[in-house]
This record gives C-alpha cells, sequence and structure tokens, in this order.
C-alpha cells in the first residue's frame, strides 16, 4: 500500500475506495476503461478533504453523478473519479410556492418520487431523466418542454480549494444542454429549486403519461447515454439523421437506434473507439447530405488506448 493509499484511507471508508475500477460498471453505456481510483464520497467534509489531498499529491480530478450522460474511452480515466453519494434534501412549503434544497448525488427518479409523494407539481418533467441532480445542472437537463432554467433558484457548489460558493440562477448562464459547470472549476454540491402545491393523481397521471411516451419512442432495452446529439435550434437532429438513411447503421455493436435515431446504442461489445468512430461517421454523413454540422451531447472522458 502506498502512503497515498493510507491517507486517502484516513479519509474515505476501505470500501468506498475502488481501485483500477472499470468505469463500464458506472455508466449507462455499459462502456469504458479502468479508472486509477474511483471513490465514493458522502459528505462535504470528506470532499474537501480528498480534493485537498489530492492537490498535495498532483491527482487529477474526475467527478461523476451516474454515468448516464458519458462515454470513457477505453484506456480510462486518470487519477480519482469521485462519484458523490450526497442524497440530502430539506422542502419548505410556502402560501405559493414549495422551495426544495436538494443535494447533487440524488437521482432524478428518486427526487421524482419524493415530489409525488409530498404532491409538488412542477418537477414532473425530470421522472423519466436518469442521472442525478448534478448531472443535470451541468447539462441543463429537459424534456417535455421544460428544462432545469426553469425550476432552479440557487446553487452551491465547492471550489478544488475546499471553498463554498452560491450561483444565483443568472450566474448558472443556462443554455441548451449547457451551463457554465462545463467551464467553472467546481463541484456541485446542492441546488435550490421551485416547485407548486399540487394534486398527487395530477402529478402520477402526468408522470405515467410522460413513462408511456419514453417507452413508445425510446430504445430503453439497449444500453446507452440517452439522446446522443445536440439539436440544431428548431432542427430536431434525429429526424435529419433519420433522412439521411443511419437508422440501424452500425461500427461494431454501436448502432444508430432502429428506433429513435436520435440514440445510439451498445449491442453488447460495443467500445468506445466503437461509439466514437459512429459519432464521426454520422457527422460527416449530415454534412455531406444536408450540410449541417452535428454536435454530440454526450461527454466523454478518458484516454485512448495504448
Amino acid at each position: 500500500m502506498t502512503e497515498f493509499d493510507k491517507q486517502l484511507q484516513e479519509i474515505v471508508s476501505r470500501n468506498d475506495i475502488l481501485k483500477n475500477e472499470p468505469m463500464s460498471k458506472h455508466t449507462s453505456f455499459k462502456i469504458g476503461g479502468n479508472a486509477d481510483y474511483f471513490v465514493k464520497i458522502t459528505n462535504c467534509d470528506k470532499l474537501k478533504k480528498v480534493l485537498n489531498l489530492a492537490e498535495k499529491n498532483n491527482i487529477p480530478i474526475t467527478v461523476v453523478g451516474n454515468g448516464t450522460n458519458l462515454l470513457v474511452r477505453e484506456g480510462g480515466i486518470r487519477g480519482i473519479v469521485i462519484k458523490l453519494e450526497l442524497n440530502q434534501f430539506k422542502i419548505k412549503k410556502n402560501v405559493n410556492e414549495v422551495i426544495i434544497t436538494v443535494e447533487s448525488g440524488m437521482t432524478l427518479s428518486t427526487l421524482s418520487a419524493i415530489a409525488l409523494k409530498e404532491e409538488i407539481s412542477g418537477l414532473e418533467f425530470l421522472s423519466g431523466i436518469p442521472g442525478t441532480i448534478g448531472g443535470a445542472l451541468r447539462m441543463n437537463a429537459g424534456a417535455y418542454g421544460k428544462e432545469m432554467k426553469d425550476i432552479v433558484l440557487k446553487t452551491r457548489y465547492m471550489t478544488y480549494d475546499g471553498k463554498i460558493k452560491t450561483l444565483s440562477l443568472e450566474d448558472h448562464k443556462f443554455e441548451y444542454r449547457n451551463s457554465i459547470f462545463s467551464r467553472l472549476k467546481g463541484i456541485i454540491i446542492d441546488t435550490t429549486i421551485r416547485g407548486t402545491q399540487g394534486n398527487s393523481t395530477d402529478i402520477k397521471n402526468l408522470m405515467e403519461e410522460y413513462s408511456i411516451s419514453r417507452k413508445a419512442s425510446q430504445p430503453l432495452d439497449y444500453p446507452s447515454a440517452g439522446s446522443s446529439f445536440k439539436r440544431l435550434g428548431e432542427v430536431v437532429t434525429a429526424k435529419i439523421i433519420d433522412e439521411c438513411g443511419l437508422k440501424g447503421f452500425n461500427i461494431g455493436d454501436a448502432e444508430i437506434s432502429t428506433k429513435h435515431a436520435g440514440f445510439i446504442i451498445n449491442k453488447g461489445k460495443a467500445t468506445s473507439n466503437d461509439v466514437l468512430k459512429l459519432v464521426e461517421e454520422v457527422k460527416r454523413q449530415v454534412k455531406e447530405k444536408c450540410d449541417l454540422d452535428i454536435e454530440l451531447e454526450i461527454l466523454v472522458l478518458g484516454e485512448e488506448k495504448k
């Protein structure tokens, strides 16, 4: 055991430190090489101490949520991959609105279940989006005409030197599938969002409506990272890919879904190289046939395999 390993185990339980951990276990794509260290962190004090230890040892840090919008290259990720398991929440009910402060590690499905139980309306669109609060903030996740920017009030994050800072709604710089967190060197701790007092039957019915729609239109039977390409303004990228005749097009086990052309799926043994080659070929054909430049929505991390 190295000195660094000993120091890390003084901060985080040994059971929460995984060495040479396959990232394929931690991404919805089921693809990816090994992380040198995969560390689960359960509170802000541990996070601050791990960040400090990493800085002293010049070790890079990567933060992931549930890995649902992520492709990890076959060479894996150097340094420490942090998985935040911060799941606390507080609810304050006022006359005209309900204020929820929720930590970044909570999944959107869990938050949706809490909203249903507490009869909080306005969060139904989150119910079928995979991933965590932190990931949703980073990419301004959305569905059915609503995005995170429509419900967020403020967010707290930790800088890499351990300071906790707060962003107002405007500070988030929310854009389509993007926010300040794609550029800001900080780790999201929690966010405060707003909803309204609703009726459990109405909330449940809307969630079920969204669930039926997703099951009918999306390839949920195969591993994927969700919607693979960003929309081009009012242009639906999936429709363009379909019109280019690319549904079912594959490289290895990476395939453009025959059910929804906006999804790249893993038919079983796809590698990150298969996916990235498929992406480049789709981009090339869309450019050639439609003169459009499409952009990947999935975050790509890690190194090429040597």
